[in-house]
C-alpha cells in the first residue's frame, strides 16, 4: 500500500522532539554509516555491545536501509543511542524472519551457531509483512534516565522512518522490564515476540514484541500539534 506523506508536516513532529531533547540538554544527530556506529557505541562506557541485527560484520546495512541517532551533552559526551533499519518482508513475515535468524544475520549459515534459535508466539508477528522497520539497540546514560528521553528518541524514529520509507510497519523487541514499567508506548503489544538463543553472542531473551501500522504512523505525525510531549523535569 502506498502512502502519501506530508514532509513538511514531518519536519514539524521531528522539530518538537528535537526541542525537547535541547530543553534537556542533548543534542541530537542522525548518522548512517554502520561502522561509524559500531565504533562509537563500542567506546561507550557501560552500553552493552550491539545486537547483530545491527552489526556489518554479520548483518550489513546498505545505505538508504539504516539509520541511527546519537545525543550528547554539554561537554560533547553520548548520552543516548538508537538504531533502525528496514526489511522487505514483502514475500515473508516478522515472525517467519525472525524463526529463520535472517532477523539477526544476514547469512545464518555462515554466522549463526548451530544451537541459536528464535520463536516467535506473538500472533501478530505473523500479520506484520510489506516494508517493517525495526528499531532497537536503545541505550540511555544512568544521569539521563527517568526524563522521558526514550518518548523524545522514539518520536524522532517515528519521524525519520516515516520521512525515508512509509513503513507499512515499525517494530521494536523489548523485556518485560520494560513493559511493567510503561517505557514505551505499549497500546500495542504482545509478548512471546522473540524467545531468543544465540550462543556466540552470549544472548538469552524472551521479549515483547511493540509494534506500531504505518497508518499510525501518519496519523500521529498529522496530529502532532507541538503539545504530544509532555515529559518530567
Amino acid at each position: 500500500m502506498k502512502r502519501v506523506v506530508d514532509h513538511l508536516q514531518v519536519s514539524r513532529f521531528l522539530q518538537v522532539y528535537d526541542s525537547a531533547a535541547i530543553r534537556k540538554g542533548v543534542k541530537i544527530s542522525i548518522g548512517f554509516d554502520f561502522h561509524d556506529y559500531v565504533s562509537m557505541t563500542e567506546r561507550t562506557p557501560t552500553k552493552g555491545r550491539t545486537y547483530p541485527i545491527f552489526r556489518p560484520d554479520s548483518s550489513p546495512i546498505e545505505f538508504g536501509d539504516g539509520y541511527w541517532i546519537v545525543g550528547v551533552d554539554k561537554n560533547n559526551e553520548v548520552v543516548l543511542v538508537e538504531a533502525a533499519r528496514l526489511y522487505d518482508l514483502s514475500n515473508s513475515n516478522l515472525a517467519d524472519h525472525l524463526e529463520s535468524l535472517k532477523f539477526f544475520y544476514a547469512d545464518p549459515s555462515k554466522h549463526a551457531h548451530p544451537d541459536d534459535g528464535c520463536i516467535c508466539k506473538a500472533p501478530i508477528a505473523r500479520q506484520i509483512t510489506g516494508k517493517v522497520v525495526y528499531r532497537g539497540d536503545i541505550w540511555v546514560r544512568g544521569d539521563f534516565r527517568g526524563q522521558g528521553m526514550p518518548k523524545i528518541m522514539e518520536g524522532i524514529m517515528r519521524g525519520v522512518a516515516l520521512a525515508m520509507w512509509a513503513p507499512d510497519f515499525m517494530c521494536g523487541l523489548a523485556g518485560t522490564w520494560s513493559v511493567e514499567k510503561r517505557v514505551y508506548d505499549i497500546t500495542r503489544c504482545e509478548p512471546g515476540g522473540s524467545i531468543l538463543r544465540l550462543v556466540n553472542e552470549n544472548i538469552v531473551d524472551d521479549d515483547w514484541l511493540f509494534w506500531t501500522p504505518g497508518e499510525d504512523l501518519i496519523r500521529l505525525v498529522n496530529g502532532c500539534d507541538g503539545s504530544a510531549v509532555a515529559l518530567p523535569s
